[in-house]
């Protein structure tokens, strides 16, 4: 519903110049909790019975200049309560008028928030619409630079698209390249790891030099570890290798510390004389300053009554003396037992920032101490885990060599076996012919046991074939054989070598890793 609209419908009634507002800037009236219900009673309320008209003004204007009597003010009020069917309580008049002005006079007030807020509002279009310009000249702008860069952008794209052209050809070049050049060794004992393990012991030593530079006094030999002779050489010669420069340091380190701590007792004990001269020095002045105002008590008393003055004065005189006796006692007990204990504990006290300060320096020291060995403990642990890691494939693959070489023996000797009955076999075949030269024979005889056996070790015991059964073909299955055996032999041979250059390798790799003893060495003997 458009309130607005129907508000200024009313102001139309007796408002002249009402057709000059906005409806719209009248709705957010409505809204307001606090406005709402005086529009919506002055939109209820105010209608064209209660606006004048034209000739109803003009004829109270004609009565007017007439001079006749009018009923206005307090005569119309006393005539309308005459009027009314139900009398009134003349008590609530005045609350109603007060509440009425009070009402009245909260409208003005909001009234003129209003006015003070539609200026406000108005200042603000003004600054956002001057913003919008500027913004709409900065997107112009931004518009034009990014045309621009995606001008540029499109020729980068094309450039790279041309460079990315070239390198996969390159890379498709690299790749055919690789895949003819010969493969790298499957096994890592076939690799040569001695620049790994340079790699590994140059780690090693610039640990040591990091561990010798920040904790030079943490390193213990490795002799009182495990005692062996050659760890006690490997220790002789790090520390050989030790700049001195390590050890002057730590020398300095140690003077300043002792020197530290001697000047720190140097200043106690001359804080500790400074306040004893100072107790010393105002006793002095408080005991000058007493005697002094008691000479001036004396001299007027003397003047007042010099006779009088003088008797008091010698017969308070033995008395004054054994006081002054009692109290050079208490001096010298207060300051030889008393006064130093409480001096020396004022000094502690003086000195506890600085203690407290130097205790702070350590602990900062120490700190960073742990957090170096943190990280030393955390490279030792990755460098132990690569050679633990290293250690066991080559031990996985030793085990597969090993059992290959185990195979490899295996072979060998039941070719060798093979090859002594061949040998038999063959010395056999020639006292057969020699013997039977004679008499030669296609097949064989049932009772040539020796040609039967060597039959059935060849072709077997098949029933079919028993029955044709010739020296030919028991010649023809020897000379196969003999083939196989050459074949096997020449296979044997590269497979040898290849295992004595492993075992060979393996062997100089376990003597560098152990050091001919039972742990893992970390540096070179």
């Amino acid at each position: 519903v458009n309130r607005g609209a129907e508000f200024v419908a009313t102001l139309r009634l007796f408002y002249p110049h009402a057709d000059r507002l906005c409806e719209k800037d009248f709705d957010w009236l409505f809204d307001c909790p606090q406005t709402k219900q005086f529009l919506d009673w002055f939109c209820c309320t105010v209608s064209e019975e209660n606006v004048l008209s034209p000739a109803e003004v003009e004829a109270y204007e004609a009565l007017l200049a007439a001079g006749k009597p009018i009923l206005e003010g307090d005569a119309l009020e006393q005539a309308l309560q005459m009027c009314l069917q139900m009398p009134q309580l003349p008590s609530t008049i005045p609350k109603d008028e007060e509440a009425l002005r009070q009402e009245l006079q909260e409208l003005k007030d909001y009234r003129d928030r209003l006015f003070w807020r539609h200026n406000k509002l108005q200042v603000l279009t003004a600054n956002l619409q001057q913003e919008l310009r500027c913004l709409e000249k900065e997107e112009k702008v931004v518009q034009q630079d990014l045309k621009k860069a995606q001008e540029d952008l499109q020729v980068e794209i094309f450039q790279t698209s041309a460079v990315l052209r070239q390198i996969s050809k390159a890379e498709k070049q690299l790749a055919e390249w690789h895949e003819r050049k010969s493969r790298p060794p499957a096994l890592m004992c076939e690799m040569d790891l001695g620049p790994y393990m340079e790699l590994e012991q140059q780690a090693t030593d610039a640990f040591q030099r990091f561990i010798q530079q920040v904790l030079p006094g943490s390193i213990q030999a490795p002799d009182e570890r495990d005692g062996s002779q050659e760890a006690t050489e490997t220790t002789d010669t790090k520390q050989a290798m030790m700049p001195k420069s390590l050890g002057t340091d730590e020398d300095e380190l140690l003077q300043d510390q002792d020197s530290f701590w001697k000047e720190l007792s140097r200043i106690e004990k001359a804080h500790i004389c400074a306040q004893r001269e100072v107790i010393v020095m105002s006793a002095k002045v408080d005991g000058n300053c007493a005697a002094l105002e008691w000479v001036q008590r004396t001299l007027e008393a003397l003047e007042e009554n010099q006779h009088a003055v003088k008797a008091e004065l010698l017969c308070q005189a033995a008395v004054l003396q054994k006081q002054l006796h009692a109290q050079r006692c208490d001096i010298m007990e207060t300051l030889t037992h008393r006064l130093p204990p409480l001096l020396r504990a004022e000094a502690h006290l003086f000195l506890l920032p600085i203690l407290q300060g130097q205790l702070s320096l350590e602990a900062a020291r120490l700190q960073d101490i742990e957090g170096r060995q943190q990280k030393a403990a955390v490279w030792l642990a990755s460098q132990h885990s690569r050679l633990d890691l290293l250690e066991l494939q080559l031990k996985q693959e030793r085990k597969q060599q090993d059992q290959r070489a185990a195979q490899l023996e295996g072979m060998v000797t039941a070719m060798r076996e093979a090859q002594t009955r061949l040998r038999e076999q063959q010395e056999y075949f020639r006292n057969a012919s020699s013997s039977q030269n004679s008499c030669t024979r296609v097949w064989i005889d049932p009772k040539d046991l020796s040609a039967v056996r060597l039959w059935d070790v060849l072709v077997g015991q098949d029933q079919k074939e028993q029955l044709l059964r010739s020296y030919e073909t028991l010649a023809a299955q020897c000379s196969q054989l003999v083939q196989n055996q050459r074949v096997l032999e020449a296979q044997l041979a590269a497979p040898m070598s290849q295992l004595s250059a492993l075992e060979t390798f393996t062997e100089v790799l376990y003597r560098l890793l152990y050091n001919s003893s039972n742990e893992l060495q970390l540096s070179s003997p």
